[in-house]
C-alpha cells in the first residue's frame, strides 16, 4: 500500500469521526497515533522486514510520538500566555467591561441611524482585546447589546447580523486564541503575529461599519436612531472605559515596545484585570471559583488540541500527502496569486462545515508546506487565514457564532440571522482582498517593533 493512499485513509477517517461528533482533539489523536502506526509498519514491510517486527516498530514508533508530541506541548513555556490571556478575558467579563465599553459606544455614536449596531461592532473589537475569543465576544456583547437593539425596534437580522459579526473580531484582534494556535504550529512569533492583527481588525471593524451604514442608508428602518446623550453623559461613559483602554494599552503596547514578551504581556493583562475587576468590588468568592474553572476547562481544551495536531502533523508528513497536494497545487498554470485564491475558496468552502479551530489544525500541514514553498510571508499569511476562519464562524449551515447568538435570541428564527451576516461576510471578503493588494497592512507594525 503507498503511503499516499494510507494519508487518503486517514484523512477520510478524521472527517468520519468528526461527523460523528468526535471532539476533534480526540479524533486527531486517534487518527495520528493509529495512522502513524500502519505508515511506520509499511515502511518497514516495504524494506523488507518481517510482518510481526515491522508491526512491533511501528507501534514503538506511535507511542513514542504521542508521549514525545504531548510532553513537548505541555512544556512549552511560550504556551502560558493561552491560560494567562483566557484568565484576562474571564476576568472582564464578570467586572462589566463588556457593558461599559458598549455604554461608551452608545453614548458616542447611538444616536445616528443604525447607531446601536455600530457601537455593539465597537464594543465586541474592545471587548475582543481583552478576551481573544470569538464565542466569548458574541456571548457577552449579545446579552448586553440585543436587549437595547430590541427596545428600539431594530430589524432582528440586522441586530443578531452585528452581534454575530462582530464576535468574530475576537478571532482577529490579539490577544488572540486562534493566532496563538496557529504561531504555535508554524513557529511564528507569538508577538509579531499579534502585531500583525492590529491594523486589519481596525481596518475589519470600520468596514463591519461601513456595512451598517450601508444597510441603514437602503432601509432606514432596520436601525432608528437612538436618543442623543448629553455631554454629561458622554464624559462618565469615558472615565468608565478608561480601565479597559489602561489594560489593552498597557498589555498590546508593551509588546510592540519590547518591554513585554508575550509570556510577560499576558500575565501583566491578566494583573491589571484582577485589580479592576477588585476595585469595582465584582468579584466575589462564588465568582472567583467560576472564573478559575472556566480558565482551566478552557485552557485543557486548546491545549488538548495543540497535542492532537502535533500527533497528527507528523502522520501527514510521513504519508507525503502533503507535499503530493503542494505539488498538485504549485503545478496548476493560474499563478501564485491564482493558487492564494484557490487557497481562499477551499478554507471558504471547509468553513460551511468545520469549525474554526478544526480547520485550522486540519489544514496547517498542507498550507504551511505551501506558503513555504512560494516564498509567502506566514505572518502576512497568518491574518488572511485568520479572516477566512472568521468567516466560516458566521457561514451556513455550521456558523457557530450563529448558533451562539441563537442561543441569546431565541426567538430569532436562524434563517433571519443568517440573513443578516451577509453584509458583514463580504465585508471580510473585501478585508482579504486589501491585504493581498497591500500587504503593509499587516506588516507595517510588526515591522517596526522594537527587538523584531
Amino acid at each position: 500500500m503507498s503511503m499516499s493512499l494510507i494519508g487518503v485513509i486517514g484523512l477520510l477517517v478524521l472527517f468520519g469521526l468528526l461527523a460523528l461528533r468526535l471532539p476533534v482533539a480526540l479524533a486527531m489523536i486517534l487518527v495520528g497515533t493509529f495512522g502513524t502506526l500502519c505508515a511506520q509498519a509499511n515502511r518497514f514491510i516495504g524494506l523488507g522486514m518481517a510482518s510481526d517486527r515491522a508491526w512491533a516498530r511501528g507501534w514503538n514508533a506511535a507511542m513514542s510520538n504521542l508521549s514525545g508530541e504531548a510532553f513537548e506541548v505541555a512544556s512549552n513555556f511560550n504556551l502560558l500566555v493561552i491560560p494567562m490571556f483566557v484568565l484576562m478575558g474571564n476576568l472582564a467579563g464578570v467586572s462589566g467591561m463588556s457593558r461599559d465599553l458598549f455604554t461608551a459606544a452608545h453614548r458616542w455614536i447611538g444616536h445616528f441611524r443604525g447607531g446601536l449596531a455600530s457601537a455593539t461592532i465597537s464594543a465586541c473589537a474592545g471587548f475582543a482585546a481583552l478576551s481573544g475569543s470569538s464565542l466569548a465576544s458574541a456571548v457577552t456583547m449579545g446579552r448586553v447589546a440585543l436587549p437595547e437593539m430590541n427596545r428600539y425596534r431594530y430589524a432582528p437580522e440586522l441586530s443578531t447580523g452585528a452581534v454575530a459579526a462582530g464576535g468574530t473580531l475576537g478571532f482577529l484582534i490579539p490577544p488572540s486564541g486562534g493566532m496563538i494556535i496557529y504561531a504555535v504550529l508554524t513557529d511564528q512569533s507569538i508577538g509579531r503575529l499579534f502585531m500583525a492583527g492590529v491594523v486589519p481588525g481596525i481596518v475589519l471593524t470600520l468596514l463591519f461599519i461601513g456595512a451598517v451604514w450601508i444597510t441603514v442608508r437602503l432601509r432606514p428602518e432596520k436601525g432608528p436612531a437612538a436618543e442623543r446623550a448629553t455631554p454629561d453623559e458622554r464624559r462618565r461613559s469615558i472615565g468608565a472605559a478608561v480601565p479597559i483602554v489602561l489594560v489593552v494599552g498597557v498589555t498590546i503596547g508593551g509588546m510592540y515596545t519590547g518591554f513585554f514578551t508575550p509570556v510577560e504581556a499576558s500575565a501583566v493583562g491578566a494583573l491589571l484585570t484582577f485589580l479592576v475587576a477588585l476595585w469595582r468590588r465584582s468579584l466575589d468568592a462564588s465568582r472567583l471559583r467560576a472564573v478559575v474553572l472556566q480558565t482551566m476547562r478552557a485552557t485543557a481544551t486548546v491545549f488538548l488540541i495543540i497535542i492532537g495536531a502535533f500527533v497528527f502533523i507528523p502522520f501527514m508528513s510521513l504519508t507525503g500527502l502533503a507535499g503530493d497536494m503542494v505539488t498538485f497545487l504549485t503545478s496548476l498554470p493560474i499563478g501564485e496569486i491564482g493558487v492564494l485564491i484557490v487557497v481562499i475558496l477551499i478554507y471558504m468552502f471547509l468553513g460551511t462545515f468545520l469549525e474554526g479551530i478544526a480547520m485550522l489544525v486540519l489544514t496547517i500541514p498542507v498550507v504551511m508546506a505551501l506558503a513555504t514553498q512560494l516564498q509567502w510571508d506566514l505572518i502576512w499569511f497568518g491574518i488572511i487565514v485568520v479572516i477566512v476562519l472568521e468567516m466560516g464562524m458566521i457561514s451556513p449551515p455550521v456558523g457557530i457564532n450563529v448558533f451562539v447568538v441563537k442561543s441569546i435570541a431565541p426567538e430569532v428564527p436562524m434563517s433571519t440571522i443568517f440573513r443578516g451576516i451577509w453584509p458583514f461576510w463580504f465585508a471580510m471578503a473585501a478585508m482579504i482582498a486589501l491585504l493581498v493588494a497591500f500587504p503593509g497592512i499587516a506588516m507595517f507594525l510588526p515591522s517596526t517593533m522594537l527587538g523584531s
